[in-house]
């Protein structure tokens, strides 16, 4: 099984990468994990919210592809306990033929054709983060929903 975390940008928050690239380092036992970073949009500052919106929706489509199963990480969509999560991502594995690709969007979301192109929309929390923190916790929640599954000490209930 092949899972992509994709996202728009370079984080310039120092710490978030390390822990990403850590926890893409454990991952890969359990699958074939990559994360991706899909450039800026040019100009960015000189458009509106809309626009880069829009612009960054078109670099997104242009990545996945058709048998892709695709998870927005938004924060309209559902929450799970790690549990829960964990039993959620064995039910994808177990069904999804393409790659199971994980999207963080930039500041201001997705467009809406990034939503209707969606299988699911995840939340992380009901308190929003900054797109570049939930790179980190998102990794660290999948890694722990793998230890879960496999029965290791990583999780406490």
């Amino acid at each position: 099984m092949q899972i992509v975390f994709c996202v728009i940008g370079k984080t310039n928050l120092s710490g978030v990468q390390p822990l990403v690239e850590e926890y893409s380092k454990r991952l890969n036992r359990f699958c074939k994990f990559e994360s991706v970073v899909i450039s800026d949009v040019k100009n960015a500052k000189s458009l509106s919210k809309e626009l880069l919106i829009e612009k960054e929706g078109e670099l997104f489509l242009e990545f996945i592809k058709n048998e892709d199963y695709v998870v927005l990480l938004d924060e309209r969509g559902k929450e799970f306990p790690s549990v829960d999560f964990a039993n959620k991502l064995q039910a994808w594995i177990n069904n999804v033929r393409g790659r199971i690709v994980f999207l963080v969007g930039g500041a201001y979301g997705f467009s809406g054709k990034v939503y209707d192109r969606k299988d699911f929309s995840l939340s992380l929390s009901k308190m929003t983060f900054n797109h570049q923190m939930v790179r980190a916790i998102f990794c660290e929640q999948l890694y722990r929903a793998f230890s879960i599954l496999k029965g290791l000490p990583y999780h406490h209930e």
